[in-house]
């Protein structure tokens, strides 16, 4: 199955299914064409731990050309480790968002 991986700003090495991609954009059509920017959300974005599923991630950054009403990408990333003990860290779900500016 083919997918995407690219390495946060720590570092850690988080993958993108084609499967989870096109049950993305089934559900969220602003994202539609915007892998690329999926993808540097997860590589650039401000990222911050779920406080009730720790192994949970959200991940974020702002864009200025998305559809209209949004403004955001926000990516839902989990982190495993495998049988071995090797991260197996994937993108879950993804959608665009506005998000009000501070101040």
């Amino acid at each position: 199955m083919p997918q995407w991986t690219v390495r946060d700003r720590d570092g850690n090495e988080i993958y993108v299914t084609e499967e989870r991609w096109s049950y993305i954009v089934e559900r969220h059509d602003e994202l539609t064409d915007r892998l690329p920017d999926l993808l540097d959300t997860v590589r650039y974005g401000d990222r911050k731990q779920d406080a009730l599923e720790p192994q949970k991630y959200r991940y974020r950054r702002a864009y200025t050309n998305l559809m209209y009403g949004y403004n955001h990408i926000v990516a839902v990333v989990v982190f495993h480790y495998n049988d071995m003990g090797i991260p197996n860290n994937f993108v879950v779900t993804a959608w665009g968002a506005y998000i009000y500016p501070k101040g």
